[in-house]
């Protein structure tokens, strides 16, 4: 274990069970998540679901590789994920992004899709604003994830017709920001 680290985020007077708490909460919003973007995309059909399913994917497939690059910072600062898979589940940062009653109404269901991404903006910038210039390896992770998380709400939005955002679809590139972490 790197002690260091923990010994070095300790000195800086964050509360390193608080930090704690948050990575493991976020880590479970992210593995919760990447398993119920599953299910949204795969009832992702017809001609409006086929335009979103893209979407939907490359964010699914980021919330694992969020969830992948936070894990080790967790086990860093000299804490666990659960043992028991429900307890996790029952941890997440966010709630459940569940199928709409109707998985027909694509409107509903980016409705789904936008709360999980503003819900996961809310935790990153916490975790920002509580590391920011104190514990550099978990504030530059939060960062990244950040990041994309803003990236995927924005592209939601969109969809929505809450505005322009500026933001545009990648193309063959999953986690520009946190791939640095997954190496």
């Amino acid at each position: 274990m790197a002690k260091v680290a923990r010994e070095m985020v300790e000195k800086s007077g964050i509360n390193i069970d608080q930090l704690l708490e948050l990575l493991v909460n976020n880590a479970a919003a992210e593995l919760t998540t990447y398993y119920y973007y599953t299910i949204l995309r795969c009832n992702l059909i017809g001609l409006e679901g086929e335009g979103v399913k893209e979407i939907a994917e490359v964010a699914r497939v980021e919330d694992r590789n969020h969830f992948e690059a936070i894990v080790p910072r967790i086990y860093e600062l000299e804490g666990k994920l659960p043992d028991d898979m429900k307890a996790f589940h029952d941890k997440s940062a966010c709630p459940p992004a569940s199928l709409p009653k109707d998985p027909t109404d694509i409107k509903a269901m980016l409705k789904v899709l936008v709360e999980a991404e503003r819900c996961a903006v809310r935790g990153y910038t916490n975790i920002c604003n509580l590391t920011a210039g104190k514990d550099h390896r978990t504030y530059d992770l939060a960062q990244a994830i950040l990041n994309e998380e803003v990236e995927h709400e924005s592209w939601f939005s969109e969809f929505l017709g809450e505005g322009p955002s500026g933001h545009f679809m990648r193309r063959g590139e999953t986690s520009p920001f946190v791939s640095k972490f997954l190496k």
